[in-house]
């Protein structure tokens, strides 16, 4: 069965270890017939969270700010797969990628709740100089079962300070074998 994927890239660098993880995974979801969307999160304006509660006022745009949002929430509230990437910052997920998981929560608002449940799945997908995954980790894992999503699983690559330090590992097998069992 064909699945809808979302990937949230919250490098900042095009051409990183997260991205090259990125790419294996992508290669591996499209073997296996799915559509991929990413949104490269360091390109895109998109502010912080106002914490104002107005959103749900459009399906398509739910929040009240008017940014790149705009284009990532109709994916989002449409997909059946969310991929968040990142590279490991002080623990956890870069700001680009918590800024627009902050910023997802206008699908949650209201009545309609076009965000929680509905049968979504996701994977962590992150790179680091270092190995200390375990609070991103507990975050995801957190912020998962608020959401009611399902864990297909993670790659978490450390060892990669440097763009290009990733390649020839088995991590990048792992998110392409990752991406092609998805079902």
């Amino acid at each position: 069965m064909r699945r809808k994927i979302v990937i949230l890239n919250g490098s900042p660098r095009k051409s990183g270890n997260t991205s090259t993880l990125i790419k294996a995974f992508r290669e591996g979801a499209e073997s296996a017939g799915h559509t991929v969307t990413e949104f490269f999160l360091d390109k895109m304006s998109i502010h912080g969270c106002k914490g104002c509660f107005g959103g749900h006022s459009d399906r398509d745009c739910p929040c009240v700010q008017q940014d790149d949002m705009n284009q990532i929430y109709p994916a989002v509230r449409d997909c059946d797969v969310i991929v968040l990437a990142s590279p490991l910052y002080y623990w956890t997920m870069s700001g680009q990628l918590r800024t627009a998981l902050d910023r997802l929560f206008a699908l949650e608002e209201g009545g309609r709740n076009l965000l929680r449940g509905n049968g979504t799945s996701s994977v962590l997908l992150m790179a680091a100089e270092g190995y200390e995954f375990d609070d991103a980790v507990l975050y995801y894992d957190h912020l998962l079962e608020h959401l009611r999503w399902n864990n297909l699983g993670h790659v978490l690559a450390g060892g990669n300070m440097d763009a290009g330090d990733i390649q020839g590992k088995d991590e990048l097998q792992q998110a392409f074998a990752l991406g092609k069992s998805i079902s």
